[in-house]
């Protein structure tokens, strides 16, 4: 079963931080993090932080995967203990030593370049399942961090972490590139006891094929969708598990259009203006995020411009 995760990136540097829930993140789930399932090439398990009662909080886990050659990545999983809202997996070099774990999340290291989103998971299981010969790109000691929103919702104490598990081609296979195309908008204004849009136009990839998209708001929003010119690609009216729309073969999904627009609909029932932020409780984000193939890169674009 292919089910991607939609959360928010840090791209060119722009602290977009997903959002928490109203719930204590799932059932109880157990990983053995010191021994690889059949089929795993590599796996990444951060620490057990101590979340307290009653807190809502993100860490971040720096680390370098331990590979000495470049991999094609064809299925990932994840498992998060309850306690745990989202994890997001970051690529690129932070500039922060191996075993940092911090609240900053991100930064630039001497190699420049921001690091950017590859995986993402907000159920206490999941897996990305790429479509048969597409595989994200690894490269050999690639350095990551794993972004990870806490909310622990019970009366105690708990530690938690999370484990992702990453299954690749092998040496001698090939495979077409895949990366995350994301969306963002910053200029997010609900005045009190209103309803609100926002929204964008980003161009796509000459000649991508994506295969799979959603979307990502907070609690405000009563609808979003995706569309290709006037044609409708996906849409949800549930904010927090909105779903996703997957194209497991040809001819995948090509925009005719070329061009992807996003919106989301807002209702505040609250009496402050609501703007873009990273609660759940209080802010507003308006996102679409896909995977598409062949890629070079992910692609970023902010307030429908393209980056």
């Amino acid at each position: 079963m292919r089910r991607f995760g939609f959360l928010t990136a840090a791209p060119l540097a722009i602290a977009l931080v997903a959002c928490g829930s109203d719930n204590q993140g799932g059932d109880d789930v157990a990983v053995d993090a010191a021994t690889n399932p059949p089929g795993s090439t590599f796996r990444i398990t951060t620490p057990d932080i101590t979340i307290h009662a009653g807190e809502e909080v993100t860490y971040c886990y720096y680390t370098t995967i331990p590979t000495t050659e470049t991999l094609g990545v064809k299925r990932w999983s994840s498992t998060m203990t309850p306690g745990s809202h989202h994890l997001i997996l970051f690529f690129g070099d932070s500039g922060k030593a191996d075993g940092t774990i911090d609240q900053s999340c991100g930064g630039i290291g001497a190699g420049g370049g921001v690091p950017y989103w590859t995986y993402s998971a907000q159920t206490p299981t999941n897996e990305a399942i790429m479509p048969t010969g597409v595989g994200m790109t690894v490269p050999a000691g690639q350095k990551v961090y794993v972004q990870m929103h806490y909310l622990n919702a019970g009366d105690a104490d708990i530690a938690a972490h999370v484990v992702i598990d990453a299954e690749t081609y092998a040496a001698s296979e090939t495979y077409t590139p895949a990366a995350a195309f994301i969306t963002y908008n910053t200029q997010i204004n609900i005045p009190a006891n209103s309803m609100g849009t926002a929204g964008g136009t980003c161009t796509v990839p000459a000649g991508a094929k994506f295969f799979s998209m959603s979307t990502h708001a907070h609690k405000q929003a009563i609808h979003t969708e995706v569309k290709d010119g006037a044609a409708m690609v996906f849409q949800s009216d549930d904010w927090e598990h909105p779903g996703t729309v997957d194209w497991a073969a040809e001819p995948f999904y090509s925009f005719a259009s070329g061009s992807l627009t996003y919106r989301c609909n807002y209702n505040n029932t609250t009496n402050r203006t609501v703007t873009e932020g990273s609660s759940a409780e209080t802010d507003e984000m308006c996102m679409a995020v896909g995977y598409f193939f062949p890629a070079t890169g992910p692609k970023f674009c902010i307030n429908s411009i393209a980056f």
